[in-house]
């Protein structure tokens, strides 16, 4: 059994599609397919079933991933035993806050494993580093840029708020609401600044900085809120998310750079391959 083909396999599972994993393997996708196809024929049972959208683990599938997870983490170790000595070249990498922890943390697992005699560090983004993942406004001049995602922001509210019940949420209907005043944020000062030319006043009764903190505090009932639609948050099923029709509030994501570290191509790759999910 190889041990390629296990990560083969375990980049299929992760990603429910041969052709994801191949990018994210930076690999052809029939060498992928063969993998799997080698791993089938070892073990005399089919591990996906597949279908018009991608894969689904079958039975044997999803009994085979822990363990391939576990003996690929494994090797991993017994690599890193022997290498000890190997100078680790650093990388700092500064991060904004509200990015999301599950897309921040496959980001960066890939960016580690891609790089092993890396030493990655995570700083505030406003410190010195060889790069960073911020919001596009808050760029510096002299950075170039790669944009990795891009959301809207959508109206966040108790799941038994009378607004939840609406398809559409006008500007109107935001007039004297409870609501959670998240900062910095540039998008709560774009809604803030067309509300006030439209003489609508929101009723402000918390002052908070995380995104995190925000969905505490609607679903205890306090108010609402504006927050980024990444699927780590609208997956939240006991709230109500609405768009407001008659305003478009987006953001963009990108790595903030200055080529200045020879780690950046291995980061440029990955950023690739989320941006392309």
């Amino acid at each position: 059994m190889d041990l390629k083909h296990l990560k083969y396999f375990v980049a299929v599972y992760e990603q429910q599609s041969f052709s994801a994993a191949a990018k994210r393997c930076f690999i052809a996708q029939p060498s992928i397919s063969a993998a799997v196809a080698q791993l089938e024929q070892e073990f005399h049972q089919s591990l996906f079933s597949r279908h018009a959208r991608g894969v689904t683990p079958t039975e044997h599938g999803e009994k085979l991933y822990p363990l391939a997870k576990q003996l690929l983490g494994q090797a991993d170790a017994i690599k890193t035993t022997f290498s000890t000595n190997e100078i680790k070249q650093g990388f700092r990498l500064g991060v904004t806050k509200g990015l999301g922890v599950k897309r921040m943390s496959a980001l960066l697992k890939d960016f580690t494993s891609a790089e092993p005699s890396m030493k990655l560090t995570l700083v505030p983004q406003h410190e010195n580093c060889d790069a960073r993942i911020i919001i596009k406004e808050e760029l510096k001049d002299e950075e170039k840029y790669l944009s990795i995602w891009q959301e809207d922001y959508l109206l966040v509210l108790p799941i038994n708020h009378p607004l939840s019940l609406k398809d559409q949420i006008q500007l109107s209907d935001l007039d004297n609401l409870a609501f959670i005043q998240r900062s910095p944020c540039n998008a709560w000062q774009m809604l803030n600044d067309t509300l006030t030319l439209s003489g609508i006043q929101l009723d402000i009764r918390a002052k908070i900085q995380t995104i995190d903190y925000a969905l505490g505090l609607v679903r205890a009932g306090l108010g609402c809120a504006l927050v980024p639609a990444y699927s780590e948050i609208i997956e939240n099923s006991d709230l109500s998310f609405k768009a407001i029709n008659e305003l478009q509030l987006t953001r963009e994501i990108v790595l903030a750079y200055q080529d200045s570290s020879p780690l950046l191509p291995t980061l440029f790759q990955q950023i690739k391959f989320v941006s392309n999910d």
